[in-house]
């Protein structure tokens, strides 16, 4: 078996990035710790091990869709299909972990969002039969730009006739290995203001389906097409339309 981590690492932002867009991680020494335990407990360095104490770590900023991490459908709106949408922590377990499946469209250039019967090609092409449980990740290969500034101005990103394509067929959980799962915002934005009409900006987010994304995956050019499987839990956080995960496809 073969483990591919398919989640982002996880660092501080650089000075540049925008303020909502950033993550900020405070790390505290080992001498650190040792006045820690001194202050807590009273024992005092010389009866720690090389008079070290604990190394700790604190977010000071980090959104829960600034990593790899997956969407609930409370993300997305509201209410889902005339319901109350459901929370991160209120989605099945069992949705998390399936089979995996690789929709190749590092072809298809910058918000030019991936069709229905594109995706029926690329399962074709992968010689795969979509199941219910499966989880499907399209790969753009624009995991390459992670840690540029213009990241989240790349990818293809997903149409909403594709994303209810795959939700019919029992798919739950679809993946992307760019910054969001419809094309950048910033593309959908013109589109929706020269149109001037609702359901263009966010429509495959809002495309009124209870299904899960994930976001900002990295490596999927290491699987193969079809043959694995994908285990991607997100943290329990109640009420949250988001949670980190440690995203990873074991492989055969």
């Amino acid at each position: 078996m073969r483990f591919v981590d398919l989640s982002a690492p996880i660092r501080p932002s650089p000075p540049e990035t925008p303020e909502p867009l950033r993550t900020d991680v405070a790390f505290a020494t080992h001498a650190e710790g040792a006045a820690q335990i001194e202050a807590l407990f009273g024992v005092p360095a010389r009866l720690l091990r090389d008079g070290e104490g604990w190394a700790t770590e604190e977010f000071t900023r980090f959104g829960t869709h600034n990593s790899t991490h997956v969407d609930a459908p409370w993300h997305y709106n509201s209410t889902v299909g005339g319901a109350p949408a459901q929370t991160i922590d209120e989605l099945p377990l069992e949705w998390f972990h399936g089979p995996g499946v690789v929709l190749d469209m590092t072809a298809k250039d910058d918000g030019d969002a991936m069709t229905a019967a594109e995706a029926k090609a690329a399962l074709e092409a992968a010689g795969h039969s979509l199941a219910a449980g499966d989880i499907v990740l399209v790969r753009t290969g624009r995991d390459a730009f992670y840690a540029e500034p213009d990241y989240i101005a790349r990818g293809p990103g997903v149409t909403a006739e594709a994303t209810r394509w795959l939700w019919e067929r029992g798919v739950r959980v679809m993946g992307i290995d760019a910054w969001g799962w419809d094309a950048p915002l910033h593309l959908q934005a013109q589109e929706a203001r020269e149109r001037d009409e609702p359901g263009v900006f966010w429509a495959a987010h809002q495309c009124d389906l209870p299904y899960s994304q994930i976001e900002r995956l990295v490596n999927l050019g290491e699987l193969p097409p079809t043959g694995f499987t994908v285990s991607c839990f997100p943290l329990r956080l109640v009420g949250g339309s988001a949670a980190p995960a440690r995203v990873v496809a074991m492989v055969p």
